[in-house]
């Protein structure tokens, strides 16, 4: 059994403006003071020693909360493009809000985020691609550490991409994405595959 703890990233200035970050990689979607704080207290509350090791998205945000997350434990790190978030295309670096007032009909106005029907819109990636990458992530991680212990650090909507697959549910709005240095544990069976969600969005 291969365990699978996902940790979303610390906030970042764009998370307070509202802005979709989505691939950007510039110093707004650095972590902020708060974003640092929340890693922080994420380490006192979550030690890591227990793990094999993290796996980290390659982005300014992913590898500073690793970082943080990691000073005590120092666990071997490894970065995968397969864990990167979601590209909004044109709408990466865009306000959420002006997005969901301009262009009502591929949000959902609960959760006040896009809707699968967003991607044609704005030249973005599907919901289903990144389904598709993690899929592969999950499974090449499984094959390569069929007992193993994984820390993996990454972004809201794939960590909502783990999970719905985990679950398949039958609409994707009806899981919020999670918090920022939230944690979700997935273990998944070496042999057959299988999927378990053991929780999802746990907040330090």
């Amino acid at each position: 059994m291969t365990e699978f703890y996902l940790v979303r990233h610390g906030q970042t200035n764009a998370n307070l403006a509202g802005i979709k970050q989505g691939i950007i990689n510039d110093k707004f979607t650095y972590l902020n003071d708060r974003g640092k704080e929340q890693a922080r207290n994420l380490r006192t509350k979550f030690n890591i020693q227990f793990a094999d090791r993290l796996i980290v998205s390659p982005l300014h945000r992913t590898i500073e909360t690793a970082a943080i997350l990691n000073e005590t434990a120092k666990l071997p790190v490894s970065y995968d493009d397969r864990l990167l978030e979601i590209s909004y295309g044109m709408w990466d670096g865009q306000k959420n809000a002006n997005l969901e007032a301009e262009f009502p009909e591929v949000f959902d106005h609960h959760l006040h985020d896009v809707l699968p029907a967003y991607a044609p819109l704005a030249n973005g990636e599907t919901f289903e691609a990144v389904q598709k990458r993690v899929a592969a992530f999950t499974k090449s991680m499984t094959k390569k550490y069929p007992d193993g212990k994984l820390i993996i650090v990454t972004h809201g909507f794939t960590v909502k991409a783990f999970t719905l697959n985990a679950l398949q549910p039958a609409d994707p709005m009806t899981l919020p994405e999670p918090a920022n240095t939230s944690v979700t544990k997935l273990t998944v069976e070496s042999l057959t595959g299988k999927q378990y969600l053991e929780f999802y969005n746990q907040r330090s």
